[in-house]
């Protein structure tokens, strides 16, 4: 399914897209382009192992590098495309700033709520949720999805749900893949047991924001691609698809993972929390009823 070369200068129709090397040299050389929604989720600079990348950066270079990515997007970007940003809670000014100083149209700040207790600093709070600043090329969104979704019932109500509600900017119902069980059997890990990425995106979350900011056939964008959740995710909801990773390690992991999905990667079993959702199959481009039994 993937391809790790092109024959010409662009990236249009192939699906989905595997490209090797520094995203910042694609966008000079006019590789990307057409792109209706982007999933950014940088390395945070913390100081973390990363073979191919310097995450020990001095602050002031480490955002202006964010920014030449958040620029070459914008400008690979059609008009009304999204970007969905992804960064540590405490780096949320930066994220705002840059996306501001770089043309995009603020929207929402997404609070993805943790599942995981986090130990308490000795001056502050515990953290337990990112960020994820959802920004658009223009004023409006080309396509937004209402998507209606059914977490869990909180304590206090009453009564079910019979229709489900309308998602929020808060996401308390997607687990995230930490270092414990929590983690479960999507992470990949090495011979000795270990997450080989420790940032590793799970598929729920990359399906809400792909039904949320896009119709089957339009084009997602992962700059910085890891592991490839984007890309998975994108190809199950029939949507082409373009990652950029530099790792190549990280490379062989995405094509591996396109070739053979694994049950923990096949996001039919999230078909169900969306049931409500008007329209749904046209934003999934499938019948469910007739490939899913859950929602009949």
């Amino acid at each position: 399914m993937g391809n790790s070369a092109m024959n010409d200068n662009s990236v249009t129709t192939s699906n989905p897209v595997i490209l090797q090397g520094d995203c910042l040299q694609y966008f000079k050389t006019g590789t990307i382009k057409g792109i209706d929604l982007t999933f950014f989720d940088p390395p945070y600079n913390q100081g973390k192992d990363y073979a191919n990348f310097n995450d020990n950066q001095n602050p002031d270079e480490y955002w202006d590098l964010i920014k030449q990515v958040l620029e070459g997007t914008y400008n690979a970007t059609v008009e009304g495309g999204a970007i969905y940003f992804m960064q540590r809670e405490k780096n949320a000014e930066f994220v705002l700033r840059s996306l501001r100083e770089t043309n995009w149209t603020y929207q929402n700040t997404i609070i993805w709520k943790k599942l995981t207790s986090a130990v308490p600093g000795r001056y502050r709070f515990g953290k337990s949720y990112q960020v994820i600043v959802f920004a658009t090329k223009g004023r409006k969104p080309r396509v937004f999805n209402r998507l209606r979704i059914d977490p869990p019932l909180p304590p206090h109500y009453t009564y079910e749900r019979k229709n489900g509600m309308y998602a929020t900017d808060i996401w308390a119902d997607i687990r995230e893949l930490t270092s414990g069980y929590f983690a479960g059997e999507e992470p990949f890990r090495d011979k000795t047991g270990e997450r080989i990425h420790k940032q590793q995106s799970p598929v729920a979350l990359l399906m809400r924001i792909i039904l949320s900011s896009s119709l089957p056939g339009d084009t997602v964008f992962d700059p910085m691609a890891g592991t490839g959740t984007t890309l998975v995710t994108a190809y199950q909801l029939r949507r082409k698809s373009v990652g950029i990773e530099i790792d190549p390690n990280y490379i062989n992991l995405i094509k591996k993972r396109l070739e053979k999905l694994k049950p923990a990667d096949d996001i039919s079993k999230y078909y169900q929390d969306y049931q409500h959702t008007p329209d749904l199959d046209k934003i999934l481009g499938i019948n469910i009823k007739k490939q899913n039994k859950l929602l009949v």
